[in-house]
């Protein structure tokens, strides 16, 4: 069995159909159907024909994941997917061929099918498997460190022996692995309640006047919002937030929109830190001007671009350091 890595979009973009249809999915759109190329060379030649600007480096690069993708990858092997709407990874089994899709929407076109069985918190990996799996390739196989027996044995028995230190197997998306040592971060240093203050200094960082509701039953609302001196400007928000890891349902956005009217706010706002299940999204797109969605990487970036107004105390138990550094040639 191989462990293969698969991103679904620099955004997340095509996470959710993935997980509905049970495939793997990667872009490339500008190329046609990989099934029928017989050799590698064949697709070295397509990629020169079809991308005439890149550099050579770049479609070795692209040449190395696409035939991993649509000729390397057997019936039975592992697929791990990272989310980028929540942090957790979800593992699945390769059921078989890769298949060109010439009707799904473009970027969606080239698939594996995948039996997605597992999802698991980033909070439960060793650091050098969370180096492996912020892997830069959209498609590379993850092997150093026993991997693929210690991804197994966590599926198997829900936690996995300690690793070795990290050994690096292809570039590194730092930015992912940044967002992924904050977010371990919170999880062990925002729980209830304050996860709750922390949402509360990011919107106080923008400049909102806010009350938090204390402790227990809040009526659907953890936090009232508005801007102003005094707060009574608008956009008047009321916030729901949801440390737990278990992504939230429908109920949850449909008790924030029920409650707008009673606070006599304008706009809705859920920071759910488990993401959200499918019917949120589709719900929540009727309603885009009214009420807005975070996810735990939408609060990252929001700690990340707001960090220097939030308070000492914040600072001192979510320490970050801003860094510079070449940005690296983009995946598919």
């Amino acid at each position: 069995m191989t462990l293969w890595l698969v991103h679904a979009g620099k955004y997340g973009e095509r996470e959710q159909m993935a997980r509905e249809k049970n495939l793997a999915i990667i872009g490339w759109e500008e190329l046609p159907d990989l099934s029928q190329l017989k050799s590698r060379e064949a697709l070295a030649r397509l990629l020169k024909e079809t991308y005439p600007e890149e550099k050579n480096r770049t479609l070795s690069n692209w040449e190395s994941q696409l035939w991993s993708f649509s000729k390397t990858m057997q019936v039975g092997d592992l697929v791990a997917m990272p989310l980028k709407a929540r942090p957790v990874i979800v593992f699945g089994t390769v059921t078989g061929s890769y298949k060109y899709e010439p009707d799904f929407p473009e970027r969606f076109k080239h698939t594996r099918p995948v039996q997605w069985k597992h999802e698991i918190p980033r909070s439960m990996f060793a650091s050098d498997l969370l180096y492996s799996f912020a892997a830069r390739p959209t498609v590379c196989k993850i092997a150093r460190n026993d991997a693929e027996n210690r991804i197994k044995a966590l599926l198997g028995r829900g936690s996995e022996p300690p690793g070795p230190a990290p050994e690096i197997e292809a570039p590194i998306n730092l930015e992912q692995l940044a967002r992924d040592q904050i977010s371990d971060a919170i999880t062990q240093n925002f729980k209830g309640h304050k996860f709750a203050n922390l949402v509360a200094a990011v919107l106080q960082a923008q400049g909102y006047k806010l009350r938090i509701s204390p402790k227990g039953p809040d009526g659907g609302v953890d936090i009232i919002a508005g801007r102003g001196p005094l707060g009574f400007e608008s956009p008047r928000l009321v916030v729901q937030v949801k440390s737990s890891d278990s992504a939230v349902d429908v109920k949850v956005f449909r008790e924030l929109k029920g409650v707008l009217d009673g606070f006599n706010a304008e706009s809705g706002l859920i920071v759910a830190w488990g993401g959200y299940k499918g019917n949120v999204d589709r719900e929540a797109a009727k309603d885009f001007f009214k009420i807005r969605l975070w996810t735990a990487d939408d609060l990252v970036q929001m700690i990340q671009d707001n960090y220097d107004q939030l308070p000492e105390d914040i600072q001192s138990e979510l320490p970050l350091k801003r860094v510079w550094m070449l940005m690296p040639e983009e995946e598919e």
